[in-house]
């Protein structure tokens, strides 16, 4: 569209050439008003040759009536208690568009894989064996450290990366042709309100530790950064090495610190850090402990003694929407689930690849790519389903995809543009429940 409505303006200009070169008058105007003319009509006729060929390139990439998604998602590694209700996430959406008629006509190709973690090359074989098989968009990582082993392999062959749990800010503005996407807000956000819910719970001093990789860095430095401007004070600022033998010397010297809390940014590796501080006289019963995204969870804690977990704090990016329903739902899809996180990011993003598709007319991934920001909120009409928001389409309407997350608008980055994160409490070493939810507008780093 924006190709033709270009050559329609070399044609105006033309004709205005022409126009204002015969009014002159005279035989010499009139010969220069024939030869601007006849340079005119070659112009025009260059552009719709070039018009022609542009339309027959684009004929030959969007030959295939068949959507190839791939996923990367945490089936191992130590992030693997968030692989179920993401996978759960995706086979949903793909149920409902299949339901539906499918993406163009047909059903979407779905090569489901693992992503592992950073100590793995397993995200890369996934990527290869994927790529081998024509995929036009590959669902994944959860991991931003994963996802940053492999998005130059992905984004450089055309292919659409889009992340479902992604949070690190370095992924805000690196360098992905315009192919990466994600629909979690960036740590800036949840550092944010980590900050802000700390504060307004009355703590003044905090240490904060995090593993050393994209993700807990990013954060770190967001929670660092806004709990010191909000006028609380950093007794301990640590990154540790996740497959260390021990945390013996990191929890020492948060303890010697001296905080009224401390906020943890790890994955799997969270449960023996925080049997550590429980040995040193830090755990949860002591100290006011804020856990996030990569550690929150059901079943890590389940073997700590009975009310270990009672009164710790935890932030999740979520959605604007209520998801109880939404999660109950993902149990018809796999019965088994006892975490639920990003499983709604999943849906999301597997139905906008395929509405993007849909909308571009082809599953070529670049296509999809210049769809994706208008399918997600281009002023269009709103839509929440598959039948719905196709049928709009079909009628040759703008659609705003309302995912069950809320809104999912895409800023020039491939970001959220707002994001909302839930903050939860444990009312056992098993269980949470959401105390409050802030949605905003997501800072750049």
């Amino acid at each position: 569209m924006k190709r033709t409505m270009a050559l329609k303006a070399v044609a105006v200009l033309g004709a205005a050439s022409l126009a204002l070169a015969a009014c002159g008058g005279g035989d010499d105007e009139a010969t220069s008003a024939e030869t601007t003319a006849e340079e005119t009509v070659a112009e025009e006729t260059v552009a719709e040759e070039t018009a022609e060929e542009t339309a027959a390139e684009e004929d030959a990439t969007c030959q295939t009536d068949t959507l190839i998604v791939g996923s990367m998602l945490p089936a191992t590694g130590d992030l693997a208690f968030l692989g179920p209700p993401e996978f759960a996430g995706v086979d949903k959406a793909l149920l409902e568009i299949e339901a539906g008629g499918g993406v163009l006509g047909s059903p979407v190709t779905y090569i489901e894989g693992d992503s592992g973690d950073t100590t793995t090359d397993i995200a890369s074989q996934t990527v290869d064996s994927q790529l081998a098989q024509g995929v036009q968009a590959i669902i994944g990582a959860a991991s931003s450290g994963v996802s940053l082993t492999v998005i130059d392999k992905i984004t450089s062959n055309g292919v659409v990366q889009f992340s479902p749990a992604n949070t690190a800010p370095v992924l805000t503005t690196y360098p992905d042709n315009g192919l990466y996407f994600r629909v979690s807000p960036s740590d800036v956000l949840q550092g944010a309100v980590i900050a802000a819910d700390a504060i307004d719970s009355g703590i003044e001093s905090m240490a904060v530790i995090a593993r050393q990789d994209p993700y807990g860095e990013g954060l770190k430095d967001a929670v660092v950064k806004d709990f010191s401007a909000a006028g609380g004070t950093i007794t301990a600022d640590l990154l540790y090495d996740p497959a260390a033998p021990s945390f013996e010397a990191e929890v020492a010297e948060i303890v010697a610190s001296g905080p009224q809390a401390v906020t943890v940014i790890g994955f799997e590796e969270t449960t023996k850090l925080l049997q550590e501080m429980i040995k040193q006289g830090a755990g949860p019963q002591d100290i006011q402990l804020f856990l996030v995204d990569g550690n929150i969870s059901t079943t890590a804690y389940e073997d700590f003694p009975a009310g270990t977990m009672t009164g710790v704090r935890a932030t999740v990016p979520s959605g604007e929407a209520d998801l109880t329903a939404f999660n109950e739902s993902l149990l018809e899809v796999d019965p088994d689930l006892t975490d639920f996180a990003y499983g709604a990011q999943s849906y999301d993003a597997t139905m906008l690849i395929a509405l993007a598709a849909q909308a571009a007319g082809c599953g070529d991934g670049v296509a999809i790519a210049e769809f994706l920001p208008q399918v997600a909120g281009n002023g269009g009409e709103q839509c929440s389903t598959w039948a719905d928001c196709v049928a709009l389409l079909d009628a040759g309407s703008d659609i705003d995809f309302q995912g069950v997350t809320g809104p999912v608008d895409f800023n020039e980055y491939g970001d959220l543009a707002q994001g909302t994160i839930s903050i939860n409490e444990y009312t056992s070493n098993t269980e949470f429940e959401e105390i409050g939810k802030v949605t905003a507008d997501v800072p750049l780093p």
